[in-house]
């Protein structure tokens, strides 16, 4: 459970400050043209990949040692900037998912360059107008959207929202790996900070949040409430979602040899 302690004024009066700025790209969502187009393409994907198995690439230091190469002609799905390791795998993910404002926003000439199915914030649908967009909302505990045409939380980390794009699409069995649950950063989870340090040991590349940018230490409560959400729905329904990753610390999903599903 969430320790409601944390809910200080100090944590919830922005909460409140961000809600209401929400509301002219909530009216944007469901009434301008870009968000019906939007709306209509997300339509197109409902279980567009049922029975598939997807393989999640998050971006933890475990997977400098793992060999992607052998998932070219998988089912792929990477998040934020694993797009400087598309060279050294030799491929490029299927899709590639990235809702973390601050990384949005510094990367952006990177981002409009991507060679891959893309799926952004709905808060940047102005500046990408190639991409698909997923709409949060600010409740202020995560939940799970089985229907991601409506606003949906995304429970503090990037890999929740995936986990509910994957379940929209249909897919029967989710493989996560790089996901340490491990950062060598320590402070107030979610207050942003500048990068200080040479090198991201947090990341696979110590490039990843280069020293002077930008970025918020994720809050792992949070997000392990948020995967115990996901698991939930996918048991539900009889799929899975398997944790591959090489020594990772997350305890809530199933564990498996990345090996093995291949």
């Amino acid at each position: 459970m969430i320790d409601l302690t944390r809910f200080t004024p100090s944590r919830l009066l922005p909460g409140i400050e961000r809600r209401l700025k929400e509301v002219p790209y909530t009216q944007a969502w469901y009434n301008s043209q870009q968000g019906k187009k939007n709306r209509d393409y997300l339509k197109k994907l409902h279980n567009r990949y049922a029975g598939k198995r997807l393989f999640l690439i998050a971006n933890g230091p475990s997977i400098k040692d793992m060999d992607l190469s052998v998932l070219k002609d998988k089912y792929t799905m990477a998040m934020n900037r694993f797009y400087i390791y598309f060279d050294k795998i030799g491929f490029v993910p299927t899709f590639l998912t990235c809702v973390e404002e601050l990384v949005l926003d510094q990367f952006k000439e990177d981002f409009k360059k991507l060679p891959c199915e893309t799926f952004f914030n709905w808060r940047f649908y102005k500046q990408f107008p190639n991409a698909h967009f997923l709409k949060e909302t600010y409740s202020f505990n995560p939940f799970f959207q089985e229907d991601i045409l409506e606003p949906t939380h995304f429970g503090g980390t990037v890999t929740f929202a995936c986990l509910q794009l994957a379940y929209y699409m249909g897919f029967e069995e989710v493989v996560i790996i790089g996901m340490d649950h491990s950062f060598k950063e320590k402070g107030t989870p979610n207050k942003e900070e500048v990068r200080g340090y040479e090198k991201d040991e947090s990341h696979f590349d110590p490039n990843y949040f280069p020293k002077g940018s930008k970025w918020k230490l994720p809050d792992l409560d949070k997000s392990e409430y948020s995967y115990a959400q996901a698991r939930v729905f996918y048991e539900r329904k009889g799929r899975k979602i398997i944790d591959a990753t090489v020594g990772g610390k997350c305890d809530i999903f199933e564990k498996g040899l990345f090996s093995d599903y291949l």
